[in-house]
């Protein structure tokens, strides 16, 4: 498979431009080293996507285990990348000035690596489950099971407020697990596995054992003191005082007065008016979405 072209990268060119609304300087570092990445990744890839996509078939029967840490920073089109860095910046300036620098990297690390082994358990487990073995040939690509994960935390160390999906107000608390049913069900050849492991990683930090694995881990325990986060600090970066994100509405500035919610349903729509784009992944799921590419392609690919 390989990335699709349109000409004009429009959504690279109206992610940059959305930064600079933002302002660089007002963006912590690791969200913007995170963001750079995937950009500079995208103009750049390392590799097609066919040979970084994390399935079971390739990432645990043939060994390519680097396709953990390839696969969550290559996107398939500039929409791709648009929809999910956008919501990168939103969750990233909110959860790094909560959690400070060094903690929220390491969660984007630790997360980036963990989601892509909780999603071949779950393609290998429905595969044995359904007597299906094409559910190992399921390759995922992009950064939207870390997304997941990060609303979890983000709904976690922010608690309250409803959200609005497809016209369904819903607790916050629960909106991911609305996200995750509501994409399957509008976009079924959407990685479903994809979604609801990053919604697990981000459980297991928040309410399992994860977060005391990677204390136990870390050299400097305070970091994961959630009072600590209560200080508003970056490591390695000072704050400007005319800051301008101190409350949610401040973000519509890079998201068009559009909130998360309002992002995903206009995802949906531009999705069911592109009939070429439904044949490697839904629009819907590129303000969270993880490419599942068709299972047609990555058997012949193997074949």
């Amino acid at each position: 498979m390989q990335r699709r072209r349109r000409g004009v990268d429009v959504g690279l060119i109206l992610l940059l431009s959305q930064v600079f609304q933002v302002g660089l300087e007002n963006i912590p570092p690791v969200t913007l080293g995170t963001l750079a990445l995937n950009v500079f990744v995208f103009l750049k890839p390392l590799k097609p996507l066919l040979k970084v996509c994390i399935s079971v078939d390739q990432g645990y029967h043939r060994k390519d285990w680097q396709r953990l840490l390839l696969a969550p920073v290559h996107h398939a089109d500039d929409w791709h990348l648009y929809f999910n860095m956008v919501s990168l910046l939103w969750k990233g300036i909110k959860l790094e000035r909560k959690l400070g620098s060094i903690l929220f990297g390491y969660i984007i690390a630790v997360f980036s690596v963990l989601i892509g082994i909780v999603y071949m358990v779950l393609e290998f487990a429905l595969a044995e489950l359904l007597n299906d073995p094409s559910y190992k040939m399921n390759c995922a690509v992009g950064f939207s099971g870390v997304l997941f994960a990060l609303k979890v935390l983000n709904n976690h160390y922010h608690p309250g407020g409803t959200s609005n999906i497809m016209g369904i107000p819903i607790s916050s608390r629960y909106a991911c697990w609305l996200e995750l049913v509501a994409i399957h069900l509008c976009s079924p050849g959407t990685s479903f596995a994809g979604h609801l492991a990053g919604i697990l990683v981000g459980l297991m930090y928040t309410m399992g054992p994860l977060k005391m694995l990677m204390k136990a881990t870390a050299g400097d325990f305070s970091y994961f003191n959630d009072s600590a986060g209560q200080r508003d600090y970056y490591s390695g970066y000072s704050r400007h005082p005319s800051y301008p994100y101190n409350t949610p509405g401040d973000y519509d500035m890079y998201t068009g007065g559009l909130t998360e919610e309002e992002q995903f349903e206009r995802a949906l729509r531009n999705s069911l008016h592109d009939r070429a784009a439904l044949s490697l992944y839904a629009y819907a799921t590129q303000a969270l979405g993880v490419l599942n590419p068709s299972k047609r392609l990555e058997k012949k690919r193997i074949g």
